[in-house]
This record gives C-alpha cells, structure tokens and sequence, in this order.
C-alpha cells in the first residue's frame, strides 16, 4: 500500500508505516491538480492542517482507503465526501491534549499579566513596572466554551489554581461536567460570569463567528483565550472590544487565515497576544500525533478497527478480535439476502442471539449493510453503507438477544420490500468457520462461498437429481449440497454451491419444470469463475 503525506509529520510516523511494510511518500506544499496528480494512486493520505481535502481529491483518489489527520481538527477535510467515497477519516485527538492545554494555560497566564509586553517594552530598555497592573487567577471564574479533551484539561488545571469553573457544551452530560467541578451554563450566561474565557471547540458551520460583538460585549473586563480553531472568534470583533477597551485582553493561537496576513486586525491591538498557531508545537505532541495517525492508517490498510475513525463505526481494540470473525459472516448474510429478495429493499434488519448480542456490534452491522448494498453499489464499504442506507430511504433497526436456541452466537440479516421478506441467518463453528444455517426458516448448513444456487421446490422425489442432472448436462460441478423442508411432502429449499456461476438458459431450463418453484443465483467472494 502507498501512503502520501502532504504536510510534514514527525518521522517516528514515517518509519511506523516503513517498518509495516507499506511505501510512504511525501510531497509537501501540493495543492490544486499536483495534488489531485500526487494521489490518484495512493491507498491513504496524511494531511496537518496545511492541504484542503476536498471532494475533487477524493475523486480522484479510487483506491484511497483513509485519511489520517496528524492532529485533531478536521475543518481542512470534506467528511461527508470521504464517506460518499467510501473514505475513512480519521485523526489524533489525544496526541497534542497536554501540549494544547498547557499552551492554553501560558496564554491565560501572559494575557492577564501583560507579560509579552513588558517583555519587549524591557528589551528596549524601558522599565516600565508602574504601567503593568496584572489579574491573579485564583477566586476568580473561568468560562470554558466546549468540554472536549482539551477544554477538561485545561479547566482541570485551572481549577487547581482556584478558580470556579462554568462551561458552555450542549453535547456533555451534567454528570460528567459534574465530576469535572464544572457547572453547564448557557453561553450568555457563561460569558457574563466569566473573568477568563478559554474556547475549545471545532470550527463547524455552527460555531463559525460563535462569538462576535454582542457576545464578547458580555465578556465585559475579562479576557479571552483561543487556542482551538481560526474562525471560532470574529477576528474583527476581537479586536475591536480589546482596544475599546470593552475587554482587559485577548491571547489567540489560531486564526481564520493562516499564515496570517499583515492587515489582520488582532496585530494591531496591543493588549491581544498572538502566537503562530504554537498549540501542538512540542517534541513529544508531534512525535505522538504521527506515531497516532501511523497507526490508524496501517489498522486501515489491514482491516483492523481505525480507533479514531470520525466516519466509520469503530471499537475498541481489546474487544475487536472478539467480533472480528463475524464481519465477513455479517456481509455475506446481507449479500445472501439481498440477492435472494432480487426487489427493491425498503428496510433492513440485524438481529444479534447469544455471546455476540454482548458486544459492541456497530462495525458488524456496518459489514452487514455493505453485504446488503454489494450487488446495487460500485464501491461501498463500511463507512458508506450506513449513509448509502440514509440516502435511498432504507429503515436499518438492530436488535439483541442474549437467548439463542440452537447456537452459541447468531447473525440474522433481514432484508424486506413491503410484505415481501428475506431472512439470513448464520453463525461461526469451532470459533471461525462460517455457515449459513437457516434461509427463511428452513435449516441448512450452507458453506458460504463463491457460487451458490438456491431452489426452492416441491418436496417430491427426484426433484434433487434432476436439478443435478441439468447441472451436469450444462457442465456445472456441484461442490456441495444443503437441502431442508417444511413438512414431507410440502416445500424443500435447496442450496448448492457451484464451481462456476450458470448461465440465464440453465436457471431459465430448471424454473421450467412444475415441481421447481423458483431458482435464484448468488455470487460470492472466495471463487473465481
């Protein structure tokens, strides 16, 4: 596999691909049709902040498998296109959470006690002790807008200090704010208590500008730190409400355009500390995001689960070998049943009995999705099926039981189409060995490889032998054969896998005959033709 890195990343990164046994190439500062040239053939891409992933190179990438962002922001990398494509996007968000945090906590520090400028007013030989009146943290609050990684960390060490903590996160639960000593406020709220405003959020279409003049109007003597993403904070606004002096100060990491340009207005105000985005600049936060993303590609590269996977149902390594055997078995229940029902699909299925029913099963569930799409879509996967679902309208519902009668773990996929309905179910032997062993309620033990023949018949004697005759009048071998029925007498189902696949002519031939309700073919992986 190939690997393209676009922007540079610690070289602990490069060699865990090298030593995985996959080619790396770099090629730094691509953009526009270089870069669509650079990846055409590449299996996976690794960006920082620097290249734009857009659409257009994901188009151009057919044998792209993930995009790994050496760091935690996303906002340079087109998701929903990676996930059309079938794409993986994955990045490191634990790598650079103490160089971020800690560079967060020095930024409050400088801001409130104006130590950039004294330092540069020291340099120039003015000692000018009386014009600096600093702000001591401790009994005072801090604000912190989103409580992900960084935001937690950040309060943590704050509050160690003793400041009071009031945070902004509709998407964290008060329980766990609690545990943090935070209280959940609304933003207005939280601004106007604020002393120390820190902002860890993403740059997303709803926290784009999230605060402007009206909010930091609220922020009124206080300061404001942004170490997360350029755009969060109405740059122009910013500015404004420092050198009014509406707010005490600002200290900001990050900035809408990047490299800044001279006419940004944050570098004109003096009270506003600006650093070159310097969050996850240490030693030991590049060296980690590389050797982070490194690995998640090559998990990629080698079907294992992709832990920080932002577009594909992912799991935790300790529990993925436990699930692991039942991916392919999830995706040759949906091809079965897909290619069994032959209509139109309007809801889906996945039904988990026994041991399996106790695990996380979303990544088998995403398999058995793609099993089911396989004969309608060119390139599908796990990370695309659950959307390709969404797109056509398809109901998808997951059960689980713990009671299983006859096995010890069982995989049901049930595909339907109005009052029209298919169900395919199968379980592991000895642990890993696949079969299929029940279609529609009848009992079979079906190995589920290459070609397979499924008939559906009267109960009848030589019905079974003349199916076999026809097969070897048309020089198609029978590999095996699997044969079950409702009652004697009554409709037996058959299933025959094949050497080779038959030709319409031969279906068309056996579906002649009275006593052979229907005939249908199924294509699988494992054979060639």
């Amino acid at each position: 596999m190939k690997v393209l890195v676009t922007d540079p990343i610690a070289d602990a990164g490069l060699d865990r691909i090298r030593e995985s046994g996959h080619e790396v190439e770099t090629a730094y500062d691509v953009e526009g049709e270089a870069l669509l040239e650079a990846v055409a053939d590449a299996n996976g891409l690794i960006v920082r902040s620097g290249t734009d992933v857009t659409e257009e190179v994901f188009a151009a990438a057919e044998d792209l498998v993930i995009v790994g962002r050496a760091g935690i922001g996303v906002d340079n990398i087109d998701i929903d296109a990676a996930t059309d494509h079938g794409v993986i996007v994955a990045n490191a968000p634990e790598g650079n959470v103490r160089a971020a945090s800690e560079h967060s906590v020095a930024m409050a520090f400088a801001t409130a006690r104006s130590i950039p400028q004294a330092h540069q007013r020291l340099k120039n030989g003015e000692w000018a002790k009386g014009d600096y009146l600093g702000t001591e943290v401790n009994g005072k609050t801090l604000g912190v807008v989103g409580l992900g990684r960084v935001g937690q960390e950040v309060a943590k060490k704050l509050s160690s200090l003793g400041m009071d903590l009031v945070a902004y996160d509709p998407y964290i639960s008060q329980e766990r704010a609690e545990q943090i000593g935070a209280e959940l406020a609304e933003l207005e709220d939280c601004l106007e208590r604020a002393d120390l405003l820190t902002v860890h959020v993403p740059l997303t279409d709803e926290t784009e500008n999230l605060l402007s003049d009206d909010e930091l109007a609220k922020l009124e003597d206080g300061y404001l730190i942004n170490c997360a993403r350029g755009g969060v904070v109405d740059e122009a606004a910013l500015a404004r409400a420092v050198d009014e002096g509406v707010m005490a100060g600002a200290a900001v990491d990050v900035f809408a355009e990047e490299p800044v340009t001279a006419d940004n207005p944050l570098l004109d105000v003096e009270d506003v500390i600006v650093t070159p985005h310097l969050g996850a600049s240490t030693e030991a936060a590049q060296e980690n995001v590389a050797v982070s993303t490194a690995d998640q590609v090559v998990a990629a590269f080698h079907g294992e689960p992709v832990i920080n996977a932002l577009n594909a149902p992912s799991i935790d390594e300790s529990a993925f070998p436990r699930v692991e055997p039942y991916l392919d078995l999830a995706d040759t229940a949906g091809k079965v049943a897909a290619q069994l029902l032959g209509d139109r699909i309007s809801a889906i299925e996945v039904a988990y009995e026994g041991e399996i029913a106790e695990e996380d099963v979303d990544l088998v569930t995403a398999s058995a999705l793609k099993g089911v799409f396989a004969p309608l879509e060119w390139r599908v996967n796990a990370v695309n099926a659950p959307s390709i679902a969404e797109e056509r309208g398809i109901d998808v519902t997951e059960s689980k039981s713990r009671q299983t009668e006859d096995f010890q773990s069982l995989v049901a996929v049930t595909v339907r189409d109005g009052d029209e309905e298919i169900t395919v179910e199968g379980t592991l032997f000895a642990g890993e060995d696949p079969r299929i062993v029940r279609i529609d309620g009848y009992r079979v033990d079906a190995i589920p490889f290459g070609h397979m023949l499924v008939a559906r018949n009267e109960d009848a004697p030589g019905v079974i032998g003349y199916i076999g005759s026809v097969l070897g009048d048309h020089d198609v071998n029978i590999a095996g054969m699997f044969n079950a029925r409702e009652t004697i007498g009554g409709e037996a189902l058959s299933v025959y896998n094949l050497d080779q696949g038959i030709p319409e002519e031969l279906r068309q031939e056996l579906e002649d005959d009275p006593r052979i309700i229907e005939i249908r073919q199924i294509t699988l992986d494992g054979r060639d033709d």
